[in-house]
């Protein structure tokens, strides 16, 4: 290592420690709110733009480090105890060390001989948690992120449903249909236009008042595909919607899947993690049943972006659907050939994303995990509890898994018995985005917002992130309540 690498290695080394040891730190902004011409005026000033010049000439160490301290200071704080925002928060810091040890090493996890250890990780990882699921034997694979899991899943069952895809592409005959709910992930509908069956190949089902995909409605929707000569072929099911944290009823969305002979696949990216709680694990009954399932321990778990795994319960099918034998890469005279997993991936280079949860997990334990998971939820149901008994807030549906979703109410409307009148629609549609305003630019918290099932914008605290605690919860409420009644 030259010497300017190594006194930068040693100088962001250090302020990257000192952030994370810092990054719970309940007086520092979750963000400093800045406009891109803001950000690029911060760099400017830091002696280091946020262009490439042309050429760009090397700068000395001290720019640099300069640069990582901007980037630090404008960056959201995704540990900060008051960030809600995403179905991801609170990274454990094992897992940072993790991604530092892959990145370090910089392999990629393709083949046994460049990556043994990786391999080997990845492997016990995939097979503790397909025990975990209920799913064992089964295969799986790490992906970067659910979009691309949900995309394997999808591939998959075309490849059961008409394997001579894979060669001939989608030939004269019945069009697959797929079906998942109406408040599922957007992924489903780019896999679908991926794969060439078409988005409008994807049948949205209707969901119930919680946000649960309906049965009845799935049966209904598969027998009119089939009435009008279409071949159902695939259902998604999700643990853990992305707005409502809902669980799809599985045992009977499996009931209909094997009725009519479809592939069940579970989405559990946020929800699959609830498995390690022996008090919650009752919101995943008949995952048993899938034939594949991804799950996402980059959500609920803290292990940092991206970590996604996608578990089949079809042993050689992953193989058999992605394989090309390269023969410049998967040379069958090597040693322990058979360990190879880039056979088994969409994805080449792939990182070793599983050294982060596997470190996590040694450290942490099932215990661990479950400990995190339960007080996520403990504080929902807080939460939920503090909403419902304060005439300020209104719940916008009911509580679900580690989500809370909510209206603050404006002094002349409480108590808010019904949201649907067109004046009182567009007053809380609008206060939401203006209190989000508020709580940005003074960088407090933040929390997201949006519509869903005809309601207007509602707040979504999502409770994911181990460092909360309720007395942040009860300082998040009256944060809202003081920039709500300022607004109003």
């Amino acid at each position: 290592m030259d010497s300017q690498a190594e006194a930068l290695l040693e100088r962001v080394g250090a302020l990257l420690r000192t952030y994370l040891t810092s990054s719970t730190d309940r007086e520092a902004p979750v963000v400093r709110f800045a406009g891109p011409e803001q950000l690029r005026e911060a760099f400017r000033q830091a002696g280091v733009s946020l262009e490439l010049d042309e050429p760009q000439a090397p700068l000395e160490v001290e720019a640099l480090v300069r640069a990582v301290e901007t980037t630090l200071a404008y960056s959201v704080r995704t540990q900060h105890p008051r960030f809600f925002n995403q179905n991801f928060a609170g990274a454990d810091p094992v897992a940072v060390l993790g991604d530092w040890l892959a990145a370090a090493l910089n392999s990629t996890v393709a083949t046994y001989e460049a990556a043994p250890v990786f391999t080997l990780m990845e492997k016990a990882v995939v097979a503790r948690l397909a025990r975990v699921a209920g799913l064992s034997p089964a295969e799986g694979v790490l992906n970067p992120g659910g979009s691309m899991s949900n995309l394997s899943a999808l591939h998959l069952a075309r490849h059961r449903a008409l394997p001579e895809a894979l060669r001939e592409g989608m030939h004269a005959g019945p069009r697959l249909v797929a079906f998942t709910s109406e408040q599922s992930h957007f992924s489903l509908e780019r896999a679908m236009a991926l794969t060439g069956m078409g988005r409008e190949s994807l049948v949205k089902v209707p969901c119930d008042e919680s946000g649960r995909m309906r049965p009845d409605a799935l049966e209904e929707a598969v027998r009119q595909a089939r009435d009008q000569g279409a071949r159902p072929f695939f259902v998604n099911a999700t643990a853990g919607t992305t707005v409502l944290g809902a669980f799809d009823p599985l045992p009977e969305l499996a009931e209909v899947a094997r009725t009519h002979g479809m592939w069940l696949h579970v989405d559990g990216c946020h929800g699959a993690s609830v498995l390690f709680s022996e008090r919650h694990r009752h919101l995943m009954r008949g995952v048993e049943a899938a034939a594949s399932l991804v799950w996402n321990p980059h959500k609920m778990l803290g292990i940092t972006q991206q970590c996604s795994v996608l578990l089949v319960r079809h042993p050689g099918m992953l193989r058999e659907c992605f394989s090309t034998r390269a023969a410049y890469l998967f040379q069958q005279d090597k040693h322990h050939v058979e360990e190879d997993l880039g056979e088994q991936s969409f994805l080449c280079a792939r990182r070793a994303d599983s050294v982060k949860l596997w470190l996590t997990w040694k450290l942490r334990g099932d215990a661990g995990f479950a400990h995190r998971l339960e007080h996520a939820l403990e504080l929902a149901a807080y939460t939920a509890e503090r909403v419902r008994q304060d005439e300020r807030f209104r719940l916008a549906f009911p509580p679900s898994f580690s989500h809370v979703c909510f209206w603050w109410v404006p002094p002349e409307l409480r108590p808010l018995e019904d949201w649907s009148a067109p004046e009182v629609h567009a007053r809380l549609h609008q206060l939401s985005v203006a209190i989000k305003d508020r709580m940005q630019r003074e960088g407090t918290m933040m929390i997201g917002y949006q519509p869903l099932a005809g309601r207007p914008n509602f707040f979504r605290l999502l409770f994911i992130n181990p460092a909360v605690t309720r007395d942040d919860v009860d300082t998040t409420l009256e944060l809202m309540d003081r920039y709500g009644s300022e607004l109003a």
